[in-house]
């Protein structure tokens, strides 16, 4: 195994994106691609890091940059800002989404007709966007990500199979958001599987929670054995979406 980093430039309108490529050197040939997008925080080593793990497992990775020019929040303010001027347009936000999507299945690693997208917190509710814009994706993962409805598809536009990991105690989810995401998706008959965790909370994938809930007073908590949980759904899930 021979693990490779490297940034992928790409535009979008007049923003440039600096994305993390990772990948196995070793291996031969195109492979499934995936697509990380991060927390509010942006593109910052939490999400470079599971594109690394992910390219040990075989897979192409693109940690995405969603805010441009690789930007990264200094504090929690900063990152409700960036979020909130992402998501205030989500034109600008689908542009985004696909712009990495398109860059990385432009990767010669990747096999484009496999591709998937995956994401934490902010980037869990993009992965769920990608797959309500029906992008052409075999899947995608939302770890405790925004569940509020993006894009008013309609039934048999989702193409990806879903795998939403949830912390059930998340206190920025209420019952009406996650009533109305499990409606949402019934209506469009999404092939969707739903692990909720209980006593989870938000972050509850990120070993930084605990010290980003101490510094900004927020409902975060890290669970290593969660962690490690919602991994493996997420290994079973990309397996068997990428069977040819």
């Amino acid at each position: 195994m021979d693990i490779k980093t490297r940034a992928i430039n790409y535009t979008v309108g007049d923003v440039g994106c600096k994305g993390s490529l990772a990948y196995d050197a070793a291996t031969e040939g195109p492979r499934p691609g995936i697509v990380v997008f991060g927390e509010w925080w942006g593109r910052d080593e939490f999400v470079m890091s599971r594109a690394r793990e992910l390219a040990k497992l075989g897979y192409v990775a693109l940690a995405a940059d969603v805010y441009g020019d690789a930007k990264v929040a200094a504090d929690a303010d900063e990152a409700g800002q960036l979020m909130q001027a992402l998501l205030a347009d989500m034109n600008v936000a689908t542009a985004r989404v696909n712009a990495a999507i398109d860059a990385l299945g432009k990767q010669p690693q990747t096999d484009s007709a496999r591709m998937g997208a995956m994401g934490y917190c902010l980037g869990g509710a993009l992965a769920l966007h990608a797959a309500r814009l029906g992008l052409d994706l075999r899947g995608v993962v939302s770890f405790h990500g925004t569940l509020s409805k993006t894009h008013a598809a309609k039934p048999g536009d989702i193409k990806a199979k879903v795998l939403v990991c949830h912390a059930a105690d998340d206190e920025f989810i209420s019952a009406e958001e996650l009533a109305g995401f499990q409606r949402e998706m019934s209506e469009l008959d999404a092939d969707l599987k739903f692990v909720s965790y209980p006593g989870a909370l938000h972050a509850f994938t990120n070993p930084a929670a605990d010290e980003n809930a101490r510094k900004y007073g927020l409902a975060l908590k890290y669970d290593a054995q969660l962690d490690a949980r919602s991994w493996q759904e997420m290994r079973d899930h990309w397996e068997q979406v990428f069977k040819r």
